[in-house]
Parts: structure tokens; sequence; C-alpha cells
């Protein structure tokens, strides 16, 4: 059995395999994809390198795979040449929406499970996606070479779940390219050729895209029907608007002309458009001599779990930043955002991101790619605010709280799936418990590995949360949640107070039980922080009035005394030094 390569272009849709690779993040789904470019032959030895799919530096770094990368393979079972589209996605949940997006232009899913760790919490996620999407789920067992690596063991419960024998999971080293062979021939055979009309008119789903500094935008599409010629004027059905293609080609791996992309193949199209409302994720692109009458059904709008501020540390670079902003969409779809003003940081965008590391990778990006030196404000959620005359506010902000008399107020609710070894159940509980989350189900997965279901608040999960559940369970747990609802909360809003003045970036939406506890360590923090004076800096942490009478606060008091102390208090306390004052007053 052999692979030898290809030449690219238009292929008999009989002969196409479109498939994506999912797991949990650190699975070994990058290299697995390194296995399979070498063996197909499309990358030859010396241009190889660790995770050739990770295009960016950011990726390579961190080890991690951000952005979904489609290549194009070619593979021969009994003689007979295969085309193998192949999707490598990311792993980790704050990227869920990109493995949605992949999935949508696949008919199969490689369902990688590490033989170390066995099933984890982005493992089922990702396997319950691509079961919603009716793809061919083909089970595999990587890093099998590894000592410590129990394959039968989780072979058992990969097949317990999926419902097949554990005969059937396939088992594969990423690293030494064992069993990867067998891996291609299962996918040539179980994964279903696609079932689009070759004779109907062209319709292709934009299913991703990226913006080129030199060529513009680059969309990559999946044809569904039809066919599309490198001449041919293409029409975005969405948006209205009709283009003169550059250029139409596949990837691989790297961008490859053709004369044409017909029905089930996965490709690019280059217009020369810079404009980047000129492309959306989603959009159907059809024929102008020949359109389409239907679009395709596209994708459903991320929802942002978490809100930030983004601010450019010079004011003069705000339009830098929009730019910035808009470019990066395209790259990144997930991404919203829209201006929002700030008393103490000036001019900047209310961002909304799938997750804390979403929203770390895209501050890290807009640094790297575009120059921005930019100060981003704590993260939060989104509350539905109902004030005592009837008014709702949706509130993505602190500053956006409404003032007056509150009525109600609504939290956003996640359901939260979280796998770990038995011997920890009790930590698990007890962090579940402190962040105000409601046990549902436990099962047990195996002898020794159960699954608990938790409804926790979306605002107690994006700080700390994550963090907190590996070191209480020595890494071993793993997280996956989604938005389950919303429930109503006994919240407050916590100003922080420099010189009687409110400092808007620092304003924060807690429990009431946890306010007196964040206003403290805000202000101890802010008094280490702000340089000693001649004079006396109050510092105070308030909820409602602030520090009107019967309205509780924490005051700080900054001098430059090498032996003035903090004191914290319900209500009006001030440094050593003022109370010495005014004893001798």
């Amino acid at each position: 059995m052999t692979a030898p390569k290809s030449t690219p272009g238009f292929t008999d849709q009989s002969l196409i395999r479109n498939f994506c690779i999912i797991a949990h993040i650190d699975h070994g789904k990058s290299t697995v994809a390194d296995r399979i470019l070498q063996l197909s032959g499309i990358v030859p030895e010396r241009e190889m390198r660790d995770r050739f799919l990770d295009r960016m530096d950011i990726e390579q770094e961190r080890g991690i795979t951000i952005k979904s990368q489609a290549v194009r393979v070619p593979w021969t079972v009994d003689g007979t040449e295969y085309t193998l589209g192949m999707i490598d996605t990311p792993g980790h949940v704050d990227f869920t929406y990109e493995v949605s997006r992949a999935l949508a232009a696949c008919e199969g899913a490689v369902l990688l499970v590490d033989a170390t760790q066995g099933i984890e919490a982005q493992t089922l996620s990702n396997l319950y996606m691509a079961i919603d999407h009716d793809l061919a789920i083909i089970p595999v067992l990587n890093k099998i070479d590894l000592p410590s690596a129990e394959p039968d063991k989780h072979a058992e419960e990969l097949a317990g779940l999926i419902g097949c024998s554990p005969q059937e999971v396939l088992r594969v080293s990423g690293k030494t390219g064992e069993g990867i062979r067998d891996l291609l021939d299962q996918i040539v055979m179980d994964v279903p050729a696609p079932h689009g009309d070759p004779e109907a008119p062209a319709r292709a789903l934009i299913f991703d895209s990226v913006y080129d500094s030199y060529r513009g935008i680059v969309t990559y599409i999946r044809m569904e029907d039809g066919r599309l010629n490198s001449r041919e004027r293409l029409h975005m059905m969405g948006i209205g608007m009709t283009h003169e293609p550059i250029e139409i080609g596949v990837i691989s791996p790297d961008m490859t002309p053709t004369k044409a992309l017909g029905a089930g193949e996965v490709g690019y199209v280059i217009t020369g458009a810079k404009d980047v409302s000129q492309s959306k994720v989603g959009d159907t692109i059809t024929s102008a001599a020949r359109p389409a009458t239907t679009a395709l059904e596209g994708y459903r709008d991320p929802q942002p779990m978490v809100y930030s501020g983004l601010f450019p540390v010079d004011n003069a670079q705000f339009p830098e930043l929009r730019d910035a902003l808009d470019k990066l969409k395209l790259n990144d779809a997930a991404l919203v955002y829209e201006p929002e003003t700030s008393v103490a940081l000036g001019f900047g965008f209310r961002c909304g991101f799938l997750g804390l590391l979403h929203m770390e990778i895209v501050v890290e990006r807009l640094g790297r790619e575009f120059g921005l030196d930019l100060i981003s404000t704590a993260p939060n959620v989104t509350y539905q605010v109902t004030g005592e005359d009837g008014t709702v506010h949706h509130v993505t902000n602190p500053s956006e709280f409404p003032d007056g008399k509150i009525k109600a107020i609504v939290e956003p609710m996640v359901a939260a799936d979280i796998i770990t070894p038995k011997e920890f159940i009790g930590s698990v509980m007890e962090l579940c418990q402190d962040h105000r989350g409601e046990m549902g189900t436990l099962e047990y997965l195996s002898p020794s590995r159960v699954e608990m279901h938790y409804r926790l608040p979306l605002a107690e999960i994006v700080f700390d949360f994550f963090d907190q559940l590996k070191s209480r369970t020595k890494g071993y747990a793993s997280l996956d949640y989604h938005q389950d609802g919303e429930q109503r909360a006994d919240l407050v809003k916590v100003d922080i107070l420099i010189q009687g003045e409110k400092i808007d970036a620092f304003s924060a939406v807690v429990h009431r039980d946890k306010a007196y506890a964040y206003g403290v360590m805000m202000t101890k923090k802010l008094r280490e922080l702000i340089p000693r004076q001649q004079f006396e800096i109050p510092l105070q942490a308030a909820i409602g009035a602030g520090s009107s009478p019967g309205r509780p606060s924490v005051r700080c008091a900054r001098t430059c005394w090498p032996n003035a102390t903090a004191a914290t208090s319900p209500a009006n306390a001030s440094c050593s030094r003022s109370r010495r004052r005014a004893r001798s007053a």
C-alpha cells in the first residue's frame, strides 16, 4: 500500500473523504496530523517540523492549537487514490466554536483519546457535537508507546461511550507513526463521500477566513453543490456582493491554485477584497452567471461568555486598535466588540470572548501582530438588572450598572461537566460549593474515574476556578461547560474610590457575601501599588452610595510616613496617623 503524491485539482466526488481530528487539549491531535502529512508525502522530510499545521508563533510557543487548519492529502488504497480533506481542530473548551465550524465541513471525525489519561470532559463535548452533525466517528487511542499507557482499559471506556467493541478502537502513536496507516485506511472505508449534487448551481459554505496583508481576505470554503471555475464571477448570497476571483485553489499543505473546485472539495478563494465587511463566516458563495436560489444554513452566531475592556495605553492608537480588531475578526469569528469609554482609561472597546484563554490569546495577538500596547480590564459576564421602576438593563460592564434601587439581578449559569479520579470527589465538591454550585448527577465512567455534573454561576468560574480545580486534583481533573440559562442572585456592585472619586475600571459585580472580601483585597493591593506621597490618599471600596452614612465601605489611607499602616473596617476607618491626629485634636 503506497501513498504517491498527486497533483491537486478537480476531483471525482466519490473519491473524496473529508474528516476532522477532535480531542481534548494535549491529546496529540497535531502530532498525529504531522504523521499523516509525512505518510501522504506532501511535505518533504527536509521541510517537516513538529506541529506543522500550527502556523502562528504563539501556537508553537504554547504547544496548543488555536486556529483550525484545513489541508488536502492523497492516500492510495488497493490501487485507488483518494483525496482526504483533513482539518486539525483546537482542543481547549474556549475554542469550541472553531471545532463546530470544522465539523460542519466534514462527513467524519477521528475522536482521539490519550491512552495514558483516558476520556476527558472536552472529549465528551466534541463527541456530542460530532454526533449532532451526524458524522461517522472513528475512535482512536493515541500515545500507546508511552510506558504509562493503558490502552485496554481506556479502549473499554471509549467503546462503552460510542457503542462499539474494544477491538474496533484503533491504537496509534503520533510520535512513532505506529498505526497511522491503518487509521488512514479506516478513514477511507468508514467516512462517506460528500453528498452534494455536482450538476446543481454552485453553492459553497464559508467556514473560515484569514486576512493577508498583501492579498487581502483569503476565504476558506467547502463546496456543497456544483462547481466554481477560477475565472467565474462569484456572488456572496448573504451580503449580496459580487466579486471577480483572483485565485481559487486547495491547501496541500500550502495554497495551490487550481482551475476549479467541485462538489465536496475543500479549498480557498481570494477575491482581492480588503474590506473586512465583504467576507462573513457562514455565508454562501455561488456563481454570478448561474446563481443558486437557496443559501446554505450557515452557522449559529457564537455567544460570548466573558467580557473585558481593551484600551490602548496611548489613546492616539485608538484608530489602530479598531482596524486591528476588524482584521482579527476575520481570523477569529467568535470575537465580538463594540466601542466604549472609560473615565480613567479613555477610548477603547468592550470585547466579548468565549473564555479566559480566548481573551488572553486575543490580547497577545493584538500586541504581536499589530504592535499595540493594551490595557485590559477585569473580565466579567452579562447581567440582567431590573430597576424598581421595572426597567431592564443588560449590563456587560460594571460601569453600566444602573443607579437607584434594584428590584432583581439575574446572572448567567453554566452546566459544568467535571471528570476526575474518584479519590478527589470530596475536594471537587467542596470547590464547587464554595463557588455557589448546585450538584446534579455523579456517574462512574470506570471503577477509578467519575463524571460530576454541576450547575454554576458563570461569574464564579471565569477567574480562578479552573486553576483551583487542577490544584485540588493534582492536575488530573478536566472541565467542560456550556450555557445553561439564568438565575436570580443577590449581587451588588462594588466601587473602588480614590480620593473620593469612583474609578470605573476597578468596579466589579460580586455576590453580597463576597463583597467585603473583594473590597479588602482591592484596597490592600492598591495600597501596595500606589507610590507614597506627602499627603493622605484615601482608598475606599464601597457598595451603593459609597461612604455616605449608613452605607458600608472599606477605607485604606496611603501616606508618606514609613510607619503608617492600613486599617480596614466596615465603616470609614483611616490609617494610624489619621487616628493619632484626631486624638491630639
